[in-house]
């Protein structure tokens, strides 16, 4: 027997709202700001055979790898072994993860000693080992380069502490005090998705529970179906680059295949390239998430996130490529470089079926970039991973975002003040970056550009970069946005330069364990959406007022849009340039799609 409409969105409604409380603890009790500023986590439910009841809207890429996480989990612990209050704890990409930043815990939860499925929590930890400090070394060439890793192990063993595991991972990790706290924040989130949901059981009772949830996931996976039986029936390929991997300044292919029909989508990335030496390949669970992303973007957003709502989703990726790393090849850029990239050839792919739902390319890159040493305040280590927001592509009805987290996450930038108050580095200028949004019909959204000074003594910076060389597409005659740098100038000196000019890094943008001192400064340039549509067709009283808010230049209105600007008495106006109607000087890079 069917349950109700209202009963069912009541139920769903309630299980999504445990997992928004079990954020917000975390995010509230959190030591490191990638936590508590950065919202660089994930609290989802599942029930006792693995399958995913509820999430909340927290990191996508998280979400998307969580199914494989805890599949994993189950087949190799045994859920006969799991018993009341324990807590287990799992990083390994290889087992179903991310990357080895992201530690996965998992707690059963039992109503009358009966086991009705599991509280679980993703989050970053900020510092690991490895290699470099904050794990995301940019020239890794394995993955015990990278940091400590974890196969499913007790964390908590029937409600206390189990020791081993905790002594580990204090004696691994650079920062102890923050791992000790960012854990135990993670565990409080745990114990609130536990407590909510037995009192949920307590009202409804476990059988009933169990029904319902079940019935939620037939229902979302067939709204997931009706979703792509409106994409049109078809193949639609499309391919991007990583423009390289730390190790060789290479480009490598991302190719994939986007199959829809009958309701579903199959996405073969069969001829990418083989996986690389250096740490820019992504696990299986990665390229899922992403394909999955891209398929939610052209979507209804109303659809429920549980597990029925990625069944109708089938990704082929070839073991030993760039999409299906094998070990020990590196893998840490995977999750946030790598995915940006799947996400953005899938949605490449589906853009030629369905334009008017598409954007261009976002920004696509984290920009990760990773400090530590010794504070001279405290003499205590520090360590963090800060990652840059990025423009969003534009789309057919509107301009992109400006300076917001590539779509593989909804993460905040930390603010100036709490980066300030807790590093020795001053934020010297933080600004969107005009010119940077893609031109068209529709304008990329504005990268940024922040420049740091270093205020230690010493201090050790690595980096994890893209789109450097290879700029974001844009859409229907947009044009490319912008690209990324990062730069520095040494104290004394009057320029930035590249760190492959000043310490002959293999590449620009991938590289760890670089010493800088006092007085250096440090300049992040983050990239631009492409642009969708003629730019010569975007109204020019539009590219006024993005002048005015310096969005855009005079020089770009002019050669980009084909508007003039003329000054007067405090205020411009605009002509329209004779050339309005031809195609002027365009930004490369731009992606045409039959109507």
């Amino acid at each position: 027997m069917q349950t109700d409409s209202t009963e069912l969105t009541l139920l769903h409604n309630r299980l999504t709202s445990i997992c928004r409380e079990m954020g917000v603890a975390m995010m509230k009790t959190a030591y490191s700001p990638v936590f508590n500023e950065g919202f660089d986590f994930v609290c989802s439910l599942f029930d006792r055979e693995g399958r995913m009841i509820a999430q909340a809207e927290y990191n996508p890429s998280m979400l998307g790898a969580a199914i494989y996480t805890v599949e994993w989990m189950l087949n190799e612990i045994g859920v006969e072994c799991f018993r009341q209050g324990d807590v287990w704890v799992h990083n390994d990409p290889y087992r179903g993860g991310c990357h080895l930043p992201e530690h996965m815990l998992l707690k059963p939860v039992f109503h009358k000693d009966e086991l009705f499925g599991f509280a679980a929590t993703i989050g970053h930890i900020a510092e690991i080992g490895g290699k470099a400090v904050g794990a995301l070394a940019g020239d890794a060439t394995e993955i015990y380069q990278e940091g400590l890793r974890l196969p499913p192990v007790k964390l908590m063993d029937r409600g206390e502490h189990a020791m081993d595991i905790w002594k580990i991972l204090m004696t691994n990790h650079r920062t102890p005090k923050l791992t000790w706290g960012d854990l135990h924040a993670m565990l409080g989130s745990l114990h609130i998705g536990e407590s909510r949901l037995i009192e949920l059981l307590e009202a409804r009772g476990l059988s009933r529970t169990l029904d319902e949830t079940k019935e939620l996931m037939q229902r979302a996976e067939a709204w997931m179906r009706r979703e792509i039986e409106a994409i049109p029936d078809g193949e639609y390929r499309f391919e991007d680059w990583m423009e390289n991997d730390g190790i060789t300044d290479e480009p490598r292919r991302i190719k994939v295949a986007v199959s829809v029909r009958g309701g579903e989508i199959i996405a073969d990335f069969t001829g990418t390239d083989p996986q690389t030496r250096g740490p820019i390949n992504a696990t299986y669970a990665v390229t899922a998430a992403a394909t999955y992303n891209a398929a939610f973007h052209l979507t209804d957003p109303q659809v429920p996130r549980n597990a029925g709502c990625y069944r109708p989703i089938k990704i082929i990726a070839p073991p030993g490529t760039l999409v299906n790393v094998q070990h020990p090849a590196p893998e840490i850029g995977g999750n946030s470089e790598t995915h940006c990239r799947i996400i953005g050839v899938v949605m490449g792919a589906l853009a030629q079926a369905v334009p008017e739902r598409a954007a261009a390319a976002d920004g696509a890159t984290g920009c990760n970039f990773l400090f530590g040493g010794i504070h001279p305040d405290t003499g205590e280590f520090y360590a963090n991973y800060h990652f840059e927001n990025v423009g969003w592509g534009a789309a057919a009805n509107h301009d992109g975002n400006d300076a917001q987290c590539a779509p593989l996450a909804i993460s905040r930038n930390v603010p100036v003040e709490v980066f300030e108050t807790r590093y020795p580095i001053l934020v010297r200028s933080l600004r969107l970056l005009t010119d940077s949004g893609g031109a068209g019909l529709f304008r990329g959204g504005l990268g940024t550009e922040r420049i740091l000074e270093i205020r230690a003594p010493e201090m050790t910076v690595s980096a994890l970069f893209d789109r450097m060389r290879i700029p974001p597409w844009g859409l229907q005659g947009g044009s490319a946005g912008g690209t990324t740098s990062i730069s520095i100038r040494r104290a004394g000196d009057s320029d930035f330069r590249l760190f492959t000019d000043v310490f002959h890094t293999v590449t620009p943008s991938k590289f760890s364990n670089i010493i800088v001192r006092q007085g250096d400064l440090i300049r992040i340039v983050s990239s631009g959406g492409g642009g969708y549509g003629d730019p010569f067709q975007r109204p020019a009283r539009k590219v006024l007022n993005d002048v005015l808010d310096r969005y855009v230049s005079p020089q770009q209105a002019r050669n980009l849009y084909g508007v003039v600007l003329r000054e007067g008495e405090g205020t411009l106006s605009f002509d329209e340039a004779p050339s309005r109607t031809m195609a002027g000087e365009r930004g490369a890079a731009s992606v045409n799609l039959k109507a």
